[in-house]
């Protein structure tokens, strides 16, 4: 069924993470990048609309057969979801209400995580700080996959269930390698969570939680949008650790695929990232829309010459059948200093 992985380990490292020194370059020759960071006041009325489309389908489904659920959960609302999960990440920034109203952020983020079913806002976001701060970072980084997961899930046949099981490890693999108490917040998100679910039951039956958290694990599983687990940061190329993507898809991801400008800029909103130009290609349908980085056009001298991605389930093709590809094409590296909670 297929080759095993030719990589026995991950690609360990003795340099920094690169976006920090990135930023201090990026910013002495173009402070005008700072007009695009702050809060995007559109954020909350989106989220919203999705939340409550969201519960508007629950209704929706609460007759429907057990296989159109399924379906319909995989085709649109797990893409919901998945996008909701990319609002989190965004609101995890505090680009909703600012970094003057953190708490708010933190509660906006456990409203978005409504319709996904299981609690995540929270805990995501005390996870993430060190996703940025530690990339790649031994024992910090939990984005990383494990050494288990690599040794295991090494053939195209068990890639392909890895990618399947993807929530299912991303849950998991911070209580092993990096766990940390269960703080107030997060206790907080699980009861909301819980007495949503409850709420939805009630008034409807189970099919339309079925619905919601079907959808969230199949469109975080095998599914086009989560080709950007494996694009942003697996090493396509040998010594690259950041991709962008500037496809059509970041119109329902909150442009998640500009991520080498995420990571050097993160305090920028989704939404501000992209650009969106009128391009004429050679193509029978004449001009088209093409979408670019707007920190891109304001510093291209730090972003032309980066390879990028222009397909997520190319990126899912390539990752399960190029023997070059795996669970450990992640580079690594080790942090000497304590990290800070």
């Amino acid at each position: 069924m297929g080759n095993t992985v030719t990589r026995d380990d991950f690609e360990w490292v003795y340099t920094e993470q690169p976006h920090c020194s990135r930023r201090k370059q990026i910013l002495a020759k173009h402070p005008e990048i700072k007009s695009l960071m702050g809060p995007d006041p559109q954020l909350k009325w989106v989220v919203t609309a999705m939340v409550l489309t969201q519960v508007l389908c629950c209704f929706l489904v609460r007759d429907l057969s057990w296989k159109w659920l399924i379906f319909w959960a995989y085709m649109f609302g797990g893409c919901i979801n998945h996008s909701l999960t990319l609002a989190i990440h965004d609101i995890s920034h505090n680009v909703a209400f600012g970094n003057k109203d953190a708490m708010c952020n933190r509660l906006f983020g456990i409203f978005a995580n409504l319709p996904i079913g299981v609690p995540y806002s929270i805990s995501f976001k005390k996870y993430h700080v060190d996703h940025h701060r530690y990339l790649g970072g031994h024992g910090l980084d939990v984005d990383v996959p494990t050494h288990l997961e690599a040794r295991l899930f090494s053939s195209p046949v068990r890639k392909i269930l890895w990618l399947f099981l993807q929530p299912l490890f991303y849950a998991l693999r911070p209580l092993v390698v990096n766990p940390k108490p269960v703080g107030r917040l997060e206790l907080l998100n699980l009861m909301v969570q819980l007495a949503f679910n409850a709420f939805i039951v009630y008034l409807w039956g189970l099919k339309p939680l079925v619905y919601l958290i079907a959808g969230s694990l199949l469109c975080m599983g095998l599914h086009p949008i989560s080709g950007h687990f494996i694009a942003e940061h697996y090493m396509y190329l040998s010594g690259i650790e950041t991709y962008s993507y500037y496809g059509p898809l970041n119109y329902i991801t909150f442009n998640v695929g500009y991520h080498m400008e995420h990571h050097d800029f993160p305090s920028i909103p989704g939404s501000r990232l992209p650009q969106e130009r009128s391009h004429l290609w050679a193509h029978p349908l004449g001009s088209q829309a093409q979408l670019i980085s707007e920190v891109k056009q304001m510093a291209p001298e730090f972003y032309d010459d980066l390879p990028q991605h222009d397909s997520w389930t190319r990126v899912l093709w390539d990752f399960v059948f190029c023997d070059s590809l795996g669970p450990y094409s992640r580079i690594k590296r080790t942090f000497p200093l304590a990290k800070q909670d």
